[in-house]
Parts: structure tokens; sequence; C-alpha cells
């Protein structure tokens, strides 16, 4: 790509994510060819839209009937929140708990939506539309992107992909569950995740991300045996606030210890 010159007021131009003020330091963001972030975008929507089919065999494996998982698929999209209600339908638990369970596992959707709204900057008719398209993998490759046109396609390309082969291959899950036997022992339950860990681990770049990654995994698998299914995912977002206290005190601990030794070295020097 040839490189272009382009004077400070053109960081403000349409297109670019990062906004401030122009001046003589403002940098325009690298351009991405389109090409490049649909092809980045196919292989996230690809990959996870079809383990859309272990939910379609999970569910029909826990007594949902066709119609249900499929209308789950149309009408929720979120793979983590319909794993954790067709889980907890599984394990006995009551249909209700099992939907309140789902509802607050999907609320970080929400706040992925208050950055992506920012960066999109989609028209008002548009939006309600796409918040359905809000979810882990549209965001993970929504966020890295340079320039405003680049997220918009990024984040059409995967939605668009992942909706349809995730409904597609949940219906076909579905209806070959029975021929699949045991669906508890295939451990297709474990594919969703798997997928989703795959893209998030490339973007824990910072010991603070990473430490918090750990103890979130560590608090999940400690709680799982004892709280219903859904539960200990909830809580493992404890992690967060956790370890950034923990590292900002240990932080503030050796800058407190400078502040005293230089105080006392002023004290010594007016003496």
């Amino acid at each position: 790509m040839a490189e272009q010159t382009a004077p400070p007021e053109s960081t403000g131009a349409p297109g670019a994510i990062s906004a401030g003020p122009p001046g003589p330091a403002a940098e325009v963001p690298p351009e991405k060819p389109d090409a490049a972030v649909v092809r980045d975008a196919l292989g996230v929507g690809i990959a996870v839209g079809l383990s859309g089919f272990a939910f379609g065999v999970t569910s029909a494996g826990s007594g949902l009937s066709l119609l249900q998982t499929c209308v789950l698929s149309l009408l929720v999209f979120t793979g983590a929140s319909q794993f954790a209600l067709v889980g907890a339908l599984a394990a006995g638990g009551n249909p209700y708990t099992a939907a309140a369970g789902a509802f607050f596992l999907g609320v970080r959707n929400a706040f992925y939506g208050l950055r992506l709204s920012q960066l999109l900057a989609l028209p008002r008719a548009v939006r309600p539309f796409a918040a359905h398209w809000v979810i882990d993998e549209t965001t993970a490759v929504t966020l890295p992107q340079p320039t405003r046109r680049a997220a918009r396609i990024g984040f059409t390309v995967t939605g668009l992909t992942l909706y349809v082969l995730w409904n597609l291959t949940t219906l076909v899950g579905a209806l070959g569950a029975e021929a699949l036997g045991d669906t508890d022992a295939w451990g297709l339950d474990a594919a969703s995740p798997a997928v989703f860990l795959a893209l998030l681990a490339p973007m824990l770049k910072s010991t603070t991300e990473r430490v918090t990654a750990g103890v979130a995994v560590l608090l999940a698998l400690t709680l799982l045996p004892v709280l219903p299914a859904g539960v200990p995912v909830l809580l493992s977002a404890l992690a967060a606030p956790v370890v950034l206290f923990l590292m900002g005190r240990a932080k503030r601990g050796p800058e407190a210890g400078d502040d005293a030794m230089t105080q006392r070295k002023k004290g010594g020097r007016r003496s």
C-alpha cells in the first residue's frame, strides 16, 4: 500500500475510530485492506458458527424440542447463554432459574454494545438489528480494527456469517441428535467455549490481563462442583476487581516507600 501524506486536519475524517483534537502530533490510523478484514471475519464466523451443531445436539439431548432449539438460536443467539440454559435444564434445574442464569450471563453483551456503538456509529434505524449481533465474537473482531470502515466490515461479516451458520448447524445438530446416541459421551458442549478461548488468548497481552483470566478460570473451576450451572461463570467476573485492587496496592506500596524516603531526606537536609 502506497504511503499517503495528509495534513493534520485529516485526523478527524469520518472512518477513523480514534478521535482526538487535530494537531501536529496526531496520527492517521493505518489502513487495513478490506479483503484482510473480510478474511479474518470469515475465519471467526465459520469456526464458531459450525459449533452451533454442538448446541443443537446438546439441546435436543436435554429434552428440548426441535422448534424450541431452533427458536433459541434464532432469538437468543448468544452461545454461552444458550449452553447455560440447556445445561441447567438437563441437570434438572427449574426452568425459571435456568432462564435467569442465562439472562444474567448474556448481560455482558450490553457492555459490549456501549463500546461498539461508539466505534460503529451506525444509523439509528439499523441499531436495533445490529444489537442482535453484539456478541463475544463480533466484539473480538471489531475492536482491533484501525478504522471505522474496517470495524463496520468486520462486525457485519462476522455477524452475518456466524448467525447463518449457527442457526443452520443448530438445526442439523438437533435433527442428528438421535443418530449420535449418548450426546454427553461426545463432549460437544465444550466446542463453543474452546473456540472462544482460542479467540480470547491472543488478546491477553498485559500481565494484569493474564493474571485476571487465570484467577477467573480457577474461580470458575472451584465453584463449578458446588453451585448451579451458570453461576460459577457469573461469579468468576469478580476476578477483575480483585486483581485490580491487589495489583493497585502492590504498586502503591513501593511508591509510598519512595515518598517516605524522600520526606526523610528532605527533613534531614532541613535539620
